[in-house]
């Protein structure tokens, strides 16, 4: 007769919710190391508990973002069926957050993440809001594309900081500093993201984030503008990871290089090189980039006012 066994444990767990908390962290581990090398790398730099929330806080990032860029659309779903989707989700995460449960195991860890570190609802709420505005493909205007940047990206970096700070708080002033850091880093890379995925988010998914203009063509906006609008969110940014605890510190700082280098790569690429490769950042590149931040983020002392 088959009876269900706990592995990699070596005791049955007393308490089954302790049990299904552990294994639910693990299914959501495995959604950063699948999906990206990059803020998977990183987050092997953060400490202890602060890696598992983040970890949790991606693998629900990651499944709304999954529902609207294309994954539900292969498996046959129509717009509506899969605006259906993403608000089951959304309730799901909703329900989780209010019982302390869900069968969904990404979800049910979030749902401890989110208590935890008392992420707020508002936030989680701005999200869902920007993932549903992905399956209208109208083209953004610079007030829609500020509301988007803020509801899929800005946000993150606000729940990110909200782990980073679970258990060690920063003074009034040094989070007023951080949040806006964060709400800079994650534009930062929101739109790194938007210029390299141009090619597929305008011919596949049928979506325009930044009128980016053409080669030959007049109509747009030059590459050249964007590259300088990414550069002064990362350069905002980055005095206010000095000011972030020690267990964040280096992860923020190996995440913030490898996308500094991306978009230096893409500085450097012509319009059609882009339109046509996905560019990466090579992973003996990565590697480096992650052992320097190792080393310098011990090093990083806060800004001076």
């Amino acid at each position: 007769m088959w009876a269900p066994t706990y592995t990699g444990a070596s005791t049955l767990p007393d308490n089954p919710l302790h049990a299904y908390n552990h294994y639910s962290r693990r299914a959501a581990s495995i959604v950063i190391r699948e999906y990206s090398t990059s803020f998977s790398l990183a987050s092997c730099l953060l400490r202890g508990r602060v890696r598992h929330d983040i970890c949790n806080l991606y693998a629900v990032v990651r499944i709304a973002d999954e529902i609207v860029d294309g994954v539900a659309a292969a498996a046959g779903l129509d717009t509506n069926a899969i605006s259906a989707e993403l608000d089951g989700f959304e309730q799901q995460v909703f329900r989780a957050t209010r019982t302390g449960f869900s069968t969904n195991p990404a979800v049910h860890a979030f749902a401890g993440t989110v208590h935890r570190c008392r992420i707020s609802e508002e936030h989680i709420r701005a999200f869902f809001t920007s993932m549903r505005r992905d399956l209208d493909p109208t083209a953004y205007d610079q007030a829609a594309l500020d509301d988007y940047i803020w509801g899929s990206a800005e946000v993150i970096g606000l729940m990110c900081l909200a782990i980073f700070t679970a258990d060690q708080p920063l003074s009034p002033a040094d989070q007023q500093r951080c949040e806006e850091g964060a709400r800079r880093l994650g534009a930062a890379f929101q739109k790194i993201n938007f210029l390299r995925d141009v090619g597929d988010d305008t011919i596949a998914l049928g979506r325009d984030y930044l009128n980016v203009q053409a080669e030959g063509e007049q109509r747009g906006v030059d590459k050249r503008k964007i590259i300088a609008d990414i550069t002064a969110d990362l350069d905002a940014a980055y005095p206010s990871i000095a000011l972030l605890p020690t267990a964040a510190r280096a992860g923020v700082l190996a995440a913030y290089l490898i996308f500094r280098d991306l978009c230096a790569r893409l500085d450097h690429m012509t319009m059609s090189e882009i339109m046509s490769t996905r560019v990466r950042v090579p992973a003996v590149m990565k590697a480096r980039l992650v052992a320097r931040a190792c080393v310098q983020a011990p090093r990083l002392r806060p800004p001076t006012m």
